[in-house]
């Protein structure tokens, strides 16, 4: 009897290590059409959570002109012709200019931004009561603390983003910044 308790426990050992073996090391998602999957798409729906439009905001003024849209952390480089060449999400500071239209001020190919981050391709576009708001990439792909204590005005964009951004808006260039 007990060689054939230690067998089974033996058995029972090599199957738990087997199957232990095998796992996977971080749990799946649930596949989709699972009530698991279906359950967490509709609470992420019943949240309100909507897909922000990626359409040139109305109202964001003519010709070509960068616009920046406060609430919705997105830009877009607007030629000639009225239509975006290109659009991209951006990382805004705790500060942010109100809207209207502003012009490029200057342009630096790098440096360091007021939050002490090294960045490159710095688009400036306003200044108040201390803060330079303008646009920059993060030369190690960060992005502002949207919460941090010090009232910086940078609005940070991919690396890419940040080179199309230089390559694109030129000194006295208009910048609308919407709601």
């Amino acid at each position: 009897m007990a060689v054939l308790t230690a067998a089974a426990l033996g058995v029972v050992g090599f199957l738990g290590y087997q199957a232990a073996a095998t796992a996977p090391d971080h749990p799946t998602q649930a596949r989709p059409g699972s009530h698991s999957a279906e359950s967490k798409k509709k609470d992420k729906d019943d949240a309100g959570s909507k897909k922000k439009s990626t359409a040139l905001p109305a109202r964001s003024g003519t010709g070509v002109r960068v616009v920046y849209a406060l609430g919705d952390k997105r830009v877009w480089l607007v030629g000639a012709d009225g239509k975006a060449s290109r659009t991209f999400e951006v990382g805004p500071s705790p500060a942010s200019p109100d809207p209207g239209t502003y012009t490029v001020t200057s342009r630096n190919k790098g440096g360091v931004g007021s939050d002490g981050v090294q960045v490159e391709h710095v688009v400036v576009f306003h200044s108040e009561g201390g803060v330079v708001f303008g646009f920059s990439a993060a030369v190690d792909g960060s992005m502002p603390d949207p919460d941090a204590r010090k009232r910086t005005g940078a609005v940070r964009e991919s690396r890419a983003d940040g080179t199309a951004m230089w390559e694109f808006a030129q000194p006295n260039m208009k910048v609308v910044v919407v709601p």
